[in-house]
């Protein structure tokens, strides 16, 4: 691939500076626009850019696609009184699964490209908004004719979840054809990440897409209703990296109840390697968290390499978005190729983190806030 002195310079910004446009470029050039698109174009069609958002060849760069929506959260200033007002505060915070993932993919430091859906309405906006500051790439955006959707959740006065309601007919009424433009995207990223959210029918689609590409595929399958959902998804023919459910959604996948103990866990967890599953990681709250893995190259009957991790807060201040934050940093470990029980460890601090803040997304997120709790706690273990 012989690019033009041009090309090289426009290749070096766009790694230093992945936001940036044509606009950008041409100022930074001190040339035209018109200039920059040609060359653009040009560095698409050798193959060192990929699509609309300038995913510069090379980068570990993911895409993510799934749900985009408004957090509305509601703490009890006392432990909860149901059937009745209870006093407390109420705080809005970006979210939506996919979304929380694409934040914190971004933060801790790798490209990062969303698919969602987003009305036309202030509560896109200001989604558009915090996720573009973050760093994430929303090029293939769709915009919906439904509302922005939002999760009302309701957590008791030590942060633990009590109740919650979501409207997500915007990412529900998603189809193939709003995410086609992406297609070139998902063929040619290095992981794709995609959340239960969506429908099956694209799912499905986006799973294909990305097996034509060589690409591996992360599932978090969010909640039981949706875990139940995406059971058809999960074939042999259809190889997954890894799948990422807490006790209940396991249990949902594989179709029966899951104790949640090592050797339940581990037998269920059998049953997703068999169809195609190369890592199942199972959040179980306090606890920690188990990894699964299925040896390389293994028949059905192989028995997998089973992990546990203990390593939780003894500060929480609200649970919520842990788990969005858990699968990023498994995923941004794994890129940076780390293996998958450290990289797991390192899913772990993230979410360990993230329980610390009031934010869903915590604002201060960085690879080195990460590692250096883990070094802390190799050094208290």
């Amino acid at each position: 691939m012989k690019l033009t002195p041009q090309e090289q310079t426009i290749l070096r910004l766009l790694r230093s500076d992945p936001l940036l446009d044509a606009a950008g470029l041409a100022d930074r050039l001190g040339t035209t626009k018109a200039s920059i698109s040609v060359a653009l174009s040009n560095l698409t069609r050798k193959g060192a850019i990929l699509g609309r958002g300038y995913l510069v060849r090379g980068e570990a760069a993911v895409v993510v696609v799934g749900g985009a929506i408004m957090d509305v959260k509601a703490r009890s200033s006392a432990p909860l009184d149901h059937a009745t007002s209870n006093p407390g505060e109420v705080d809005t915070d970006p979210g939506g699964v996919g979304r929380n993932i694409a934040e914190n993919l971004a933060r801790l430091g790798t490209p990062t490209h969303l698919v969602a859906a987003i009305g036309s309405d202030s509560f896109g906006e200001a989604l558009l908004a915090h996720t573009r500051g973050a760093g994430v790439q929303l090029d293939h955006v769709v915009t919906s004719g439904r509302p922005t959707g939002t999760y009302l959740a309701v957590l008791d006065h030590d942060g633990d979840l009590s109740v919650a309601v979501s409207d997500m007919s915007a990412t529900d009424a998603l189809t193939v054809s709003d995410i086609e433009p992406a297609r070139s995207l998902v063929q040619n990223c290095d992981l794709l990440v995609v959340d239960g959210n969506i429908p099956l029918d694209v799912a499905t689609w986006l799973c294909d897409v990305a097996r034509s590409g060589d690409v591996p595929v992360v599932i978090e399958p969010v909640s039981v209703v949706k875990a139940r959902r995406l059971r058809p998804l999960l074939a042999p023919e259809r190889p997954i990296l890894a799948v990422t459910p807490n006790i209940a959604e396991l249990a949902a996948l594989v179709d029966h109840d899951v104790a949640d103990t090592v050797p339940a866990i581990t037998r269920a967890t059998t049953e997703l390697h068999a169809l195609g599953v190369r890592h199942v990681w199972v959040r179980r709250g306090k606890r920690g968290s188990l990894l699964s893995s299925a040896p390389a190259g293994s028949g059905v009957t192989s028995r997998p390499t089973v992990t546990t991790n203990t390593a939780v807060s003894a500060d929480v201040v609200d649970v919520t978005g842990a788990g969005d934050s858990m699968t990023a940093g498994f995923v941004h470990a794994l890129l940076r190729d780390d293996d998958p029980v450290t990289a797991a460890a390192f899913g772990q601090a993230t979410a360990a983190l993230t329980t610390e803040s009031a934010h869903t997304v915590r604002p201060d997120l960085t690879h080195a806030l990460v590692t250096g709790r883990l070094t802390t706690q190799q050094g208290t273990s």
